[in-house]
């Protein structure tokens, strides 16, 4: 059955019975998981402030730039 995108309706049967249904409570104790934090924080800090940027008149200006100064090119 491959109806994967069709929402299912309530009925109207299902939607009058809901607000009698019980919910049940359930402690953490009760099962048995361990609550206690295994990973400790040791620092935190911001991250580096940037610099701002330059406009460029020219694309040659850029190339150059990007050669020169960046390293990239």
């Amino acid at each position: 059955d491959l109806r994967l995108n069709e929402p299912r309706y309530a009925s109207l049967l299902n939607i009058m019975k809901a607000p009698k249904k019980t919910i049940d409570v359930i402690e953490v104790g009760d099962l048995g998981v361990d609550l206690t934090n295994k990973l400790e924080t040791l620092k935190v800090e911001d991250p580096p402030k940037r610099e701002g940027g330059a406009k460029v008149d020219s694309v040659e200006d850029l190339v150059t730039k990007l050669r020169n100064e960046a390293k990239v090119i």
